[in-house]
């Protein structure tokens, strides 16, 4: 059998590879002809046109490009969290036992006091009131505050509060408050649109399920205001410290852009290995540069089969052809790697997922390798315009696949996680210079995993 020359190289070279901080897919286009042992191989970085101009330091987290955009910052005092119009029809007491709003922390705060709204018609305070704040997705509640008239607070404006206990919510931090009324009655509360938000600067803000930001099942009862929260910034000199620092902060990511685009040209002018897709490159978009990179290979290739990995993966070519032969796999609408079933979708972190309604996702393979047939790529590059991104290409890739529904062949050698295994197709997660090591061992015995034994 006889492969393009230097395959090896061409995916060692990811040790070589410029310190870039972008993203980067890997794609292996495979040109097969198993009558006469004929293979040859095309491998290209996938990378975005364009990197992001906001600093990480000042992004609203740091897998997109959106400004955190604090502006003047409400420092040492309590922020009611919001305003209420004086007309009285925006109060009322309604059927609704449970009613919730969902935020989000863009630099730390700390809830001091919850509150609840009375009925005016009553005489004093005649409600039986649970307050209670979760962190998305965690069944228990971080504090709990309960009113009564015998325990009804301090009245604040047009509010009873109550003090709770303090924790710091940091940065990224999504929770949901629950007003829930314990009285056969419902609760007086307000439609969450004709309330004003006190973000205290930017610090916050106030997720809806309207917007099509939150799925429904984050909320808990019915969406809206039946009460509020008092809240203080923390770690305020620290704030105003980035805040002044954040001009020359963008000098310097500009100059580094620059500088980082330089490298990649000079990259792919040497090995001709890029392609630059018209997208700005954050780990958001991972999903959006998959797609015109199968855009880019139907228009601009000739190709039996299409590969995609990452670069921080070890892949055995050699392997992988052999398992090709093997098992047959040159077909159409068919679809190789290492499945993920009923995956659970992730709420918040890296791998948050508000798009995306069911609680798991459809079968995907796992991102250290999978093959796809060429009629699968024709039809990601002619429905690239229509297929909805999610938070990851892998996830992505799997939605987009239960569509069409290929044949899956599952193969437990894409490894999923980082370890070495005799005959493994490929191993995520390694550092360019663990990369560089593997292949060193695979070229020193043919196998790393058996070299390193024999070291040993």
């Amino acid at each position: 059998m006889r492969i393009s020359q230097g395959y090896s190289e061409e995916l060692g070279r990811q040790a070589r590879h410029p310190g870039c901080t972008r993203e980067h897919p890997l794609g292996v286009l495979l040109s097969c002809n198993f009558l006469g042992w004929l293979l040859s191989v095309l491998v290209k970085f996938i990378i975005g046109a364009r990197g992001c101009d906001v600093p990480v330091e000042d992004r609203e987290d740091p897998y997109s490009c959106r400004l955190l955009n604090i502006t003047s910052p409400v420092l040492n005092q309590e922020i009611e969290a919001f305003s209420f119009p004086e007309d009285a029809s925006s109060s009322r007491l309604s059927e609704d036992r449970v009613v919730s709003v969902s935020f989000r922390v863009l630099y730390p705060i700390v809830i001091t006091s919850v509150g609840v709204f009375y009925d005016a018609s009553d005489i004093g305070f005649q409600r039986n009131i649970t307050v209670k704040l979760y962190q998305t997705e965690q069944e228990e509640a971080l504090f709990v505050a309960r009113f009564s008239p015998p325990s009804c607070g301090t009245q604040v404006n047009k509010l009873w509060y109550k003090p709770v206990e303090q924790f710091i919510l940091p940065e990224s931090f999504e929770g949901t408050i629950v007003w829930e009324s314990q009285d056969l009655h419902g609760l007086v509360s307000r439609n969450l649109h004709r309330v004003t938000v006190n973000d205290g600067g930017g610090v916050l803000r106030v997720l809806t399920a309207g917007e099509g930001a939150l799925p429904h099942e984050f909320m808990e009862g019915v969406e809206g205001v039946a009460g509020g929260f008092i809240y203080t910034v923390q770690e305020g000199d620290a704030l105003l410290r980035s805040l002044y620092s954040r001009p020359q902060r963008l000098v310097d990511h500009i100059r580094d852009l620059q500088v980082e685009d330089a490298l990649l040209q000079k990259e792919s002018s040497i090995y001709d290995d890029i392609v630059f897709v018209d997208v700005v490159d954050t780990y958001r978009n991972v999903p959006a540069k998959l797609l015109n990179f199968y855009r880019w290979t139907v228009e601009s290739t000739s190709f039996s089969l299409l590969l995609k990995t990452d670069d921080d993966c070890y892949i055995d070519l050699e392997a992988v052809f052999n398992r090709i032969a093997q098992k047959n796999l040159d077909g159409p609408n068919f679809w190789w790697g290492n499945f993920r079933l009923n995956w659970a979708v992730d709420r918040t972190g890296k791998w948050q997922e508000l798009e995306y309604p069911s609680p798991a996702y459809p079968a995907f393979a796992c991102g250290s390798g999978y093959v796809i047939s060429k009629d699968i790529v024709d039809w990601l590059a002619g429905n690239s315009g229509r297929l909805k991104t999610y938070q990851g290409e892998d996830v992505s890739m799997g939605i987009w696949m239960a569509a069409i529904g290929p044949k899956r062949h599952q193969d437990s050698l894409w490894l999923c996680e980082k370890t070495c295994e005799t005959g493994m197709l490929s191993s995520p997660q390694y550092s360019p210079e663990e990369l560089s090591k593997l292949w060193g061992l695979k070229e020193l015995c043919g196998d790393p995993c058996q070299c390193e034994a024999k070291a040993r």
